[in-house]
């Protein structure tokens, strides 16, 4: 495991790390948002929205830049465990940090809210978007058809797992017997023991699937992923095409004149060029005999990373914070905020590096970061912040919001019919794009309806249903 797949050439300077680290992506002109952020926090205490937008822009090169620096560090070790640092750290790693100053801070509705959100935004926006820019280019996409059936089936288990404490819920309301507070405790129950199924059975058992047992389904040259075709004649989106690739030196010959209508392309770049990925995301193509040069000392990389994650923490806590006051005018709800826009903060640059590689025709490498995702987030982030809530005293179970868990549901179902003939086009991307926007209409105006409503006052609720259980649980 600590055995790199390909030798390592030498490592660069601590300055030439320095060069990689500020020119790893144009997102890092949002870093300025950083300070800026924190003064308007100090300085401005009462200003919530101001402070809510500069923490909400300061984050997204944070994650882009833990991103890079977690792809640095798998260099160094072996295949395996780069494959599980890229799905502990890479995905879920925000929206983990956002989840946790939440729960500490008895923000239940956030926590739920942007769990479901985070899955949502990968399996709808990122997603269709990924589908609808390499539909612009080819007619259709092949990707591993066996890989994504088995993650959607995973995702599915995952969605069931959050409905059965709603449907818990609903059976008991309207019979003789009901308590509240004992089916709260019973609810409460269950969710952990539904939790220690995802978290050590399903997730430990998709982690051993992926990174030994079959680690092959997810490669883009398996057997298994179908042939990409291009447009039969003239391409109709030929003129939204830039001319980036030209300049790049890529000539595509007409796909006209393709036998079957597939697209027959030469590249011809630098031996040392990427062409899958933007800079600092290393390619799986290179030959397995040329040493991979990395960007970054080992030094500068750990370091990159207690940083960034510092960073991460400090801000996150100010946008959470100012979370009650930008809702409390009452012109937009915590779970917009949750579902919709936290999910987009945390997940930007994982998004462009998805659609980036898609319109490459690495769409299996797309679907592993968006799909892939999604179930981190279902399997492990989800559990995990029910295990910690659980050691905090915090009355975080898996019974979510309704409609959050019905519309979670139909969009996994959506995602299973569109991915289940292995191929993908534009149309499809734009069928999940507008159900994605279709959701942002909905909970604009959706009220919610906060079952546990525990934000001003949790150690309270917590201590009353500790009494109300006979003190079966502790209370804060």
């Amino acid at each position: 495991m600590l055995q790199p797949k390909k030798p390592i050439a030498k490592a660069p300077t601590v300055w030439r790390s320095i060069q990689a680290i500020v020119l790893v992506s144009w997102l890092n002109v949002l870093l300025i948002f950083i300070p800026i952020s924190w003064a308007v926090n100090f300085a401005l205490p009462d200003q919530h929205t101001l402070i809510f937008v500069f923490a909400f822009l300061a984050i997204i090169p944070l994650a882009k830049l833990l991103a890079f620096a977690t792809d640095e560090l798998s260099l160094r070790v072996g295949q395996t465990l780069a494959g599980l640092l890229n799905a502990t750290l890479v995905s879920g790693s925000v929206e983990l940090i956002v989840s946790i100053i939440a729960l500490a801070k008895c923000q239940l509705t956030i926590v739920q809210s942007s769990l479901v959100g985070s899955i949502l935004s990968d399996i709808l926006l990122v997603l269709g978007m990924c589908f609808f820019a390499g539909g612009l280019r080819f007619s259709e996409q092949g990707f591993g058809q066996s890989a994504v059936q088995l993650n959607s089936s995973l995702l599915t288990i995952s969605v069931i797992a959050v409905l059965l404490p709603g449907a818990f819920h609903m059976a008991l309301q309207g019979q003789p017997q009901y308590d509240e507070l004992s089916t709260d405790y019973n609810i409460l129950k269950t969710s952990h023991g539904v939790r220690e199924l995802l978290l050590v059975i399903f997730y430990a058992s998709y982690l051993v699937f992926q990174l030994l047992s079959h680690k092959a389904l997810y490669d883009d040259d398996n057997e298994d992923v179908q042939q990409t075709k291009g447009y039969t004649g003239e391409n109709p989106f030929q003129l939204l095409r830039t001319r980036k690739n030209i300049k790049d030196g890529e000539t595509a010959s007409s796909p006209s004149s393709a036998q079957d209508g597939e697209a027959s392309t030469t590249l011809s770049r630098p031996a040392d060029a990427d062409p899958d990925v933007e800079p600092g995301i290393h390619s799986t193509s290179v030959e397995a005999e040329a040493p991979e040069q990395p960007l970054m000392s080992l030094a500068v990389c750990l370091l990159l990373l207690v940083v960034v994650t510092v960073l991460v923490a400090v801000t996150a806590e100010f946008l959470v914070d100012s979370i009650d006051g930008l809702t409390s005018s009452g012109s937009i709800n915590k779970e917009f905020v949750g579902l919709i826009l936290l999910p987009i903060v945390s997940n930007a640059a994982e998004h462009a590096t998805a659609v980036t590689v898609s319109v490459k025709d690495k769409l299996t490498l797309s679907l592993s970061v968006t799909v892939g995702a999604s179930i981190q987030i279902a399997l492990f982030v989800i559990p995990f912040i029910v295990t910690l809530g659980w050691i905090m005293d915090k009355p975080l179970t898996l019974l979510f919001d309704p409609l959050e868990s019905i519309v979670l549901f139909l969009s996994v179902l959506t995602v299973n019919y569109i991915v289940q003939d292995g191929k993908s086009n534009w149309l499809e991307g734009m069928i999940l794009m507008c159900l994605y926007m279709i959701l942002i209409v909905t909970f604009w105006f959706y009220p919610g309806e906060s079952l546990v409503d525990v934000t001003e006052d949790c150690p309270t609720y917590w201590m009353l249903f500790s009494l109300g259980t006979q003190g079966i649980f502790p209370s804060c």
